[in-house]
């Protein structure tokens, strides 16, 4: 074959690469859309904030990592945006989040890691918050990524905190409404589960740990046999929340609460048999209705429905 044929065949060879690399290369290359970083502030609650405040202990910042956006995390932020030369309004938004995240990855420890595994179980990963990122964590991160569209590295690195903050509808309640413990504390699929014995209530299980205000209402000491150390949220309507098997209450009897404020700590007395927090919703005739539509709307940052729009049996998801 004569030599002009053999270099042509050459430079048509090298054209149709080139154009499959130009084609290939940005497919491969290409991450997927990463979602704005949510704004919070004094007043917020759920796993956006704990998160925040796992962080804010990483940069070492003594604060509690209670998912509750106080003074104390407040002045925490301020003081760390003014340590980064930000504009020191105590608002975590898009110009600090970049500076709060640290990366993490298997092997590693601490409060930066408990963050990422908050965030991971707003996913719904099951993750223990232990601040160790074992094989477990490695693999729940892996699966987020490629869910997700992301590099699959198992590193939690500016793309993937990015994607996990940004991406949980602001990982907050609805304005009024709070769920009974942080967002990090169960799992979505908890607040739909039925009850073990087919009670209209749901049972979340827990250690000891701080319970809240569902809805703004007025406190009383309820304690029974079976309950327990408990507390009925009272609402206008003579309607309530019940809260079963507490350690401890934090609020006295009579005061007037807003949503989001610490009742008590969740515990095993009464009839329980294991730490866990039983919840169960009231119409003012005293009727129970199905509380898991209920705080799954919450979960889920929407309003929920009224008390007797609820059901009285078949409480599942």
């Amino acid at each position: 074959m004569p030599s002009g044929r053999i270099g042509s065949i050459g430079v048509t060879v090298l054209t149709v690469v080139t154009a499959l690399l130009i084609v290939l290369i940005p497919a491969t290359q290409a991450s997927a859309a990463l979602p704005a970083w949510p704004s919070i502030s004094q007043g917020a609650s759920g796993a956006d904030t704990q998160t925040a405040q796992y962080l804010l202990r990483h940069h070492g910042y003594g604060i509690a990592a209670d998912g509750q956006f106080g003074p104390a995390t407040h002045s925490a932020v301020i003081s760390f945006q003014s340590s980064r030369g930000l504009t020191a309004d105590g608002v975590i938004g898009s110009q600090t989040w970049p500076h709060l995240i640290a990366s993490v990855s298997q092997g590693a420890s601490g409060e930066a890691v408990r963050a990422a595994q908050t965030q991971l179980n707003v996913y719904g990963a099951g993750l223990s918050v232990d601040g160790q990122f074992g094989p477990a964590t490695d693999q729940a991160v892996r699966s987020y990524q490629s869910s997700h569209g992301l590099a699959v590295d198992g590193q939690v690195a500016p793309q993937t905190w990015q994607s996990l903050i940004g991406g949980n509808g602001g990982g907050s309640s609805p304005s009024g409404y709070s769920l009974p413990l942080a967002r990090s504390a169960v799992s979505r699929a908890a607040y739909g589960a039925s009850h073990w014995n087919s009670t209209p209530a749901v049972d979340l299980i827990v250690n000891y740990i701080p319970t809240y205000a569902i809805k703004s209402g007025v406190v009383d000491h309820y304690s029974s046999t079976s309950c327990g150390i408990g507390i009925r949220l009272l609402q206008p309507d003579g309607s309530r929340f019940v809260y079963c098997h507490l350690s401890e209450r934090s609020v006295a009897d009579g005061a007037q609460v807003s949503d989001g404020t610490r009742l008590g700590t969740t515990g095993d007395t009464g009839n329980s048999g294991a730490p866990h927090l039983h919840v169960e919703i009231r119409t003012s005739d005293g009727v129970a209705h199905c509380p898991q539509k209920y705080l799954l709307a919450i979960y889920d940052g929407l309003t929920p429905p009224s008390f007797g729009a609820l059901p009285t049996s078949g409480c599942t998801a």
